[in-house]
């Protein structure tokens, strides 16, 4: 293989990998190969600060279902971008994060933006490493794809010195070898898990988001109708299982382990498959599953198993499967008890009259079959629930991970993944701020993506975590901290978003929500809706 320097061939090891996009911010450490890059048919995208470059990459990667580019700069540009490291990491998408040091010959100089990279990303990634060697660096490109896309997923990152990149390599740019991790479980174990769950008079299934990386949903579907178990979410973000079935229960709590209890609590044959247990902020320290439950846990992440509290059977496999298996384990279709009470109690959630429910009530009657949402609406997710519920794979994603700032550089990456499909992306006057910059990077490669402000001029979701915290502790109700408010000064989103080259309007009025949603949609390129919500 010809000698080049590493600056050019990392491109090449791109190109071999079908990499076709790189998200970042630009500094002066990466200079070198942002310039080689003109020279590829890699596309940058540019973001305006990292954690925006970093949420678009997620939404790239959990759309595309492929790893995920991402250059930052330095110390400061890793640091602006951890949060969303970490969303990624809790999430499990597979971002390969490039950061730019000003070389390994300066490590004893202790000089401007020095840091130890590897450790400051090592709490956030998956692995993190550094390239030492001018003849590895590909090796070590190809190893951070290699893991980044193993299951379980996540983000790696990779500092790449400068000086390392100017010197020559001579390693061939092949494609990333992948290892096949579709694991099937044995009969002996499928027959255990049959067994357990199949004798369970009050069974229940907890779901996460290995269940749509595995395409598992059908699988799903088919064990919980045989156990007629309701299905309930737990680090659930994505179409998992269909949400108008009649065993889907909802979403557990992300915040208190008291309220996964109460959904969890009298089941005594619980199936865990594709997540952890469990991902709240402040959970359970004791078990809040009955002392007579058998409990299942089906994952290819080993160490999610029994972490926080003991299984009885514990199956590192492929979800898909292993539930494939485990419904013909537990043998003929048969109409049963839970499921045919679940049928007769499921109404359609009830609309109310607020301009949220009327608003995505109008989107989901004006907007084409395949319209894919990306939710980080938060509070005001119940409308999104009833008019627009996850059903079909690929056509649903949700915040994840507790960052804030994800719900418009998410439907810009998923944009981008997909452009022959329309997207919506909702979130809070809150939660987009931090990100609001990301519209300019929609603007300026033409994303028509949509995005909905849920403007309540407030941190609302504090305004009711608050209020938990005043009835556990006996507090008197009061007013919540000034720090909730958003109202002084108010933001103008529309002018915001404006300068920021994406056109748009307030809506206000419910007069006003039929229109809204024929422009948006009738606009060739992003659109923003400042929406008022209550």
């Amino acid at each position: 293989m010809r000698a080049r320097p590493g600056r050019a061939a990392i491109f090449e090891q791109f190109a071999a990998d079908g990499i076709t996009y790189m998200f970042g911010n630009p500094g002066t450490v990466e200079q070198g190969f942002l310039d080689e890059a003109t020279n590829s048919r890699l596309s940058y995208v540019l973001a305006l600060q990292e954690a925006a470059a970093v949420g678009i990459a997620d939404g790239y990667a959990r759309a595309s279902q492929r790893p995920a580019l991402v250059q930052l700069h330095s110390g400061v540009g890793l640091g602006n971008g951890i949060g969303m490291l970490y969303q990624a990491k809790r999430g499990g998408s597979p971002l390969v994060v490039l950061v730019g040091e000003a070389g390994v010959k300066y490590d004893a100089m202790d000089g401007q933006m020095a840091a130890d990279l590897v450790a400051m990303a090592e709490p956030v990634v998956k692995y993190a490493t550094r390239v030492v060697d001018p003849a590895s660096t590909l090796r070590v490109l190809r190893r951070a794809v290699k893991i980044a896309m193993t299951p379980p997923r996540g983000p790696v990152m990779v500092v790449v010195p400068a000086d390392v990149l100017d010197q020559e390599t001579s390693e061939p740019a092949v494609p990333t070898s992948i290892p096949d991790t579709r694991v099937a479980p044995s009969a002996e174990s499928l027959r255990e898990a049959a067994r357990l769950l199949s004798s369970a008079r009050r069974p229940l299934i907890l779901m996460g988001d290995g269940v749509a990386v595995s395409g598992a949903q059908q699988e799903l579907t088919a064990v919980a109708e045989r156990l007629g178990a309701p299905v309930w979410g737990v680090n659930s973000s994505e179409v998992n299982f269909d949400a108008l079935h009649p065993l889907f229960g909802g979403q557990l709590g992300h915040m208190f382990g008291a309220d996964s209890a109460r959904v969890v609590g009298d089941a005594d044959g619980v199936l865990i498959v594709g997540t952890y247990v469990f991902p709240e902020v402040f959970p359970s320290l004791t078990s809040p599953f009955s002392s007579d439950a058998r409990i299942v846990h089906i994952d290819l992440d080993a160490y999610e198993i029994a972490k926080n509290f003991p299984v009885d059977l514990g199956i590192v496999a492929d979800p898909r499967l292993a539930l494939a298996g485990l419904a013909d384990a537990l043998g003929p279709r048969t109409p049963r008890p839970g499921l045919e009470a679940a049928r007769a109690g499921t109404a359609a959630p009830a609309a109310d009259d607020s301009l949220m429910d009327r608003f995505v009530r109008a989107v989901a009657e004006r907007s084409p079959a395949d319209l894919v949402v990306f939710d980080e609406a938060l509070t005001a997710s119940g409308p999104l629930a009833r008019h627009l519920p996850p059903r079909v794979p690929g056509r649903f994603f949700q915040t994840r991970g507790g960052s804030l700032g994800v719900g418009i550089p998410g439907a810009i990456g998923i944009k981008l993944a997909h452009p022959e499909l329309p997207v919506i992306g909702f979130t809070g006057d809150g939660g987009s701020m931090y990100t609001f910059q990301a519209l300019w990077t929609a603007a300026r490669e033409g994303v028509a993506a949509k995005f909905v402000i849920c403007n309540n001029g407030r941190y609302r979701l504090l305004d009711l975590n608050i209020e938990q915290y005043w009835r556990e502790l006996g507090i008197t109700p009061h007013d919540p901290p000034a720090a909730f408010d958003l109202t002084r000064p108010e933001i103008g989103f529309t002018e915001l978003a404006a300068s920021l080259g994406v056109p748009g309007r307030r809506v206000d009025k419910p007069d006003e929500v039929e229109a809204a949603v024929e422009a948006m949609w009738a606009h060739d390129g992003p659109y923003l809706i400042d929406l008022a919500v209550s």
